[in-house]
């Protein structure tokens, strides 16, 4: 090839790369400038406000809202113009309609939320699946799901109509719940019928979530991928199984908040 056409092939790759390079870097800035300009505000129960992880915020009381949850991490990595912080350990989706609504305004930008997990009574189902049979176990779980089933779709729903007056233009993200167990793999605690229940009732009730959220135009963050691998009994959990103080137990512990939730609402805030 003549030594001329070498150069013009040669300036218009390095010209083609250059158009490359500055897209990616304008994209990149367009994120980092919508980041910087959100304003953001966390709602949600205990999965959001950061229970298991550690390093409860002083002023957060018994909702137990840590720095190292994932609302907190993304907040610190991304200087939004505001942060509000109020998701509150324990909160179903009717406790945060009728006490966390009240931190969104009309110049809200994003949002996150995860509830319904206390809606179908996550910790007593617990309770009676570490403490009783398995037939116990499974018959609290059905009761539990079927409450996911009925009740929850409403319950979701006025809660995200709730969001959706308040905040018109944000985009909000509702997160979901990782399954519990990695199946097959521990010889201590409950066993793998429990376990499957258990998991299967993960499965359910972010069905549910998913079909509420995306009826009401949100992004629906499913984390069970994410979590996959690091379930409890997997060898690297990324949840507490049973401890003190107990109201940690079955919740993602500082890995879970930074690798599994961090993660998932970050790709798409």
């Amino acid at each position: 090839m003549p030594r001329r056409h070498r150069v013009r092939r040669f300036r218009r790759l390095s010209a083609s790369l250059t158009m490359l390079f500055t897209a990616v870097a304008l994209l990149l800035g367009t994120g980092a400038a919508q980041a910087a300009g959100d304003r953001y505000v966390a709602l949600g129960d205990s999965y959001s406000s950061g229970v298991g992880a550690g390093s409860y915020l002083s002023d957060s009381g018994n909702c137990k809202r840590s720095s190292r949850s994932y609302p907190a991490l993304w907040s610190a990595a991304n200087a939004p113009a505001s942060f509000v912080f109020v998701a509150c350990s324990g909160a179903t989706s009717t406790t945060v309609r009728n006490s966390q609504l009240g931190s969104l305004t009309s110049s809200t930008s994003l949002v996150s939320v995860s509830a319904g997990g206390n809606d179908i009574g996550f910790a007593d189902i617990m309770g009676v699946c570490v403490l009783q049979s398995d037939q116990a176990c499974i018959a609290a779980v059905n009761e539990g799901t079927a409450r996911a089933r009925n009740q929850l779709p409403g319950q979701l729903d006025q809660l995200y109509s709730g969001i959706r007056s308040r905040s018109p233009q944000a985009r909000v993200m509702v997160l979901g719940y990782p399954r519990l167990y990695k199946l097959g793999s521990c010889v201590v605690g409950i066993g793998d019928t429990k376990r499957k229940a258990l998991d299967d009732a993960a499965d359910t009730l972010n069905s549910v979530i998913g079909r509420r959220a995306a009826a009401a135009g949100f992004r629906f963050i499913d984390v069970r991928g994410t979590f996959s691998g690091h379930e409890i009994c997997s060898g690297d959990a990324w949840l507490h199984s049973t401890r003190l103080p107990v109201d940690e137990s079955y919740h993602p512990n500082g890995k879970g908040q930074q690798y599994g939730y961090l993660p998932s609402f970050d790709a798409v805030a």
